[in-house]
């Protein structure tokens, strides 16, 4: 059985690749423990986060049921040009995300301009079903969801030291995505290029098992060569 269609890799070798790629191994200390060339084992793991970015961009999601949202800053703490550290949270010159979660499901997240009302809503109308739980924090770009529709919107403010309410009015679910995905992107130094690609694989590892890793993977890529897994 080929892994990989035209790969001058043997199947042990490529398989040993996507297993430490699922196991987050970075390429440089593959590359030393199998004996290949870098160069070889980036282009395996950027094709893996490119089969994997095409997978999660083109599942159709629509959350229902209780849903969080929440919005978060990606970047460096200092920038070239700017004296002291860079502001945290809104404001910032950092990388803004938006990010949904339906409990006991799935996340998704998407790079967005800005935290504004317009941009936020314009997303949870088209990704969060109307009858859906919907909870958040006090920000001001969430004002309004009533009035479009969603009227079980309810909020903590974590200014006034609310961080979970009665009933299950939290957003602990998505803020802990926000915490794996940062932790983990240290790993790359903050990732500088091709942030969207690591943005949705934080998206697809996110409370997943190497086993299950390892099983999706190998679908998609059979998937995307066509059954040349």
């Amino acid at each position: 059985m080929k892994m990989i269609k035209n790969s001058k890799l043997s199947e042990r070798k490529t398989r040993k690749v996507v297993h430490h790629f699922c196991v987050d191994i970075p390429a440089s200390k593959t590359a030393e423990l199998l004996g290949l060339n870098r160069n070889t084992v980036n282009r395996f793991y950027r094709l893996f986060r490119d089969i994997i970015y095409k997978n999660r961009c083109e599942k159709m999601m629509k959350f229902k049921g209780l849903v969080e949202i929440d919005e978060s800053y990606f970047g460096a703490t200092r920038s070239r040009g700017h004296e002291g550290k860079l502001k945290r949270g809104r404001g910032t010159l950092k990388q803004p995300v938006f990010g949904i979660f339906e409990r006991d499901g799935e996340v998704y997240t998407e790079m967005v301009p800005n935290c504004k009302r317009d941009t936020l809503q314009g997303i949870i109308l088209g990704k969060v079903d109307i009858s859906s739980v919907i909870n958040s924090d006090g920000w001001r770009g969430y004002d309004g969801l009533v009035d479009v529709g969603y009227d079980k919107h309810y909020r903590v403010t974590h200014s006034k030291g609310e961080f979970s309410l009665k009933n299950g009015i939290h957003i602990n679910g998505i803020e802990s995505f926000w915490s794996f995905a940062k932790r983990r992107l240290a790993k790359f130094n903050g990732v500088k290029v091709n942030f969207f690609l690591h943005l949705k694989e934080c998206e697809w590892r996110w409370n997943k098992s190497t086993n299950e890793l390892y099983s999706e993977l190998k679908k998609l890529i059979k998937n995307h060569f066509s059954g040349g897994l």
